[in-house]
């Protein structure tokens, strides 16, 4: 997939299919946008093209009071948008000039003269332009004008999966990470560096990597204990991941730690991903560190047999 952060870099292509949109999450429901402009960019023998903007438009126009939580940041989602086939990612930077550009001039100067689109697919509730003023139905009213061929997916279709990208914010605000990840099609995933903590994981037993996110707008599930999936390099580790405060041990600000189960190396600097397959527990504050031992033990044997029976499972297909 090839990316373009500039209008000026986009090169012409030939019989262009486009769909517009955010895609945060690439979930179940914009895979079927993404599958339906595959085939048809594999009938006519064109290339798909997914128009997007970076940063998100919210965060330009409300700055101090956006609220926005991402579930992915836009190297994440680039790559997502590869693996589903997408053949160039249009990035457009989103400004306050550019929010101010009416819906018809959008249509004309970027998927017109610009794209030159040959066929536009968009979901039943797309909005674009200033204001959110462009639908559907102000595309279709000029269809023969813009010389593009359109295609809605239906409500029914969409609705009918029940996702969307705020459901699944729902879900992992409120732990349930098994619906999050029914809806995105795959494990919510963390990726950051790992950095130094104050070590003292070590000092009961349990060493952590501390794990500060590429992505400071990304979305952090509630507080609490998880069972991930924690990949380093090319290798695939069991692991139990904190997000939280500490209260057992006072801690000042929230941290992202995780406990590498059977792993003893040096993975400071290093860039890894946490792969959120499950909700252990709310974090709670423990009498002193002993208790805290005891409870991360029995976490511990929780996460050993998740992954024993997911592996059981796996072997038996």
């Amino acid at each position: 997939m090839k990316i373009y952060k500039s209008l000026d870099d986009f090169p012409y292509i030939e019989k262009p299919v486009v769909t517009i949109g955010s895609f945060d999450g690439v979930h179940l429901g914009h895979q079927k946008i993404l599958k339906r402009i595959n085939n048809i960019a594999r009938t006519i023998k064109g290339e798909t093209v997914l128009v997007s903007f970076w940063p998100h438009p919210r965060m330009v126009l409300f700055p101090e009071s956006h609220g926005i939580k991402l579930l992915y940041s836009f190297d994440e989602k680039a790559a997502l948008l590869e693996s589903f086939g997408v053949d160039h990612l249009l990035s457009i930077p989103f400004t306050k000039e550019f929010s101010k550009m009416e819906s018809k001039d959008f249509i004309e100067e970027i998927l017109v003269n610009k794209i030159k689109t040959k066929k536009l697919v968009i979901g039943y509730d797309h909005r674009f332009g200033r204001g959110r003023e462009g639908s559907f139905a102000h595309l279709d009213a000029e269809q023969d004008r813009y010389n593009f061929d359109l295609e809605e997916i239906p409500r029914e279709d969409i609705d009918n999966i029940g996702i969307s990208s705020t459901k699944i914010r729902k879900a992992l605000e409120s732990g349930d990470i098994v619906k999050a990840n029914e809806f995105l099609g795959r494990p919510y995933n963390l990726r950051g560096n790992v950095i130094e903590g104050d070590k003292i994981g070590r000092t009961i037993g349990y060493p952590t990597a501390n794990i500060k996110l590429d992505e400071p707008h990304k979305l952090v599930p509630i507080d609490g204990a998880y069972i991930v999936r924690v990949l380093i390099d090319d290798a695939s580790y069991a692991g139990m991941l904190n997000i939280g405060m500490r209260p057992t041990v006072s801690g000042e600000r929230k941290n992202i730690e995780v406990n590498i189960l059977d792993f003893d190396q040096n993975i400071y600097g290093k860039t890894i991903n946490l792969q959120l397959l499950a909700f252990l527990r709310p974090e709670k504050k423990f009498e002193d560190l002993t208790a805290l031992k005891m409870q991360l033990s029995k976490d511990r044997n929780q996460v050993v047999d998740f992954f024993s029976t997911l592996n059981k499972k796996s072997n038996d297909k």
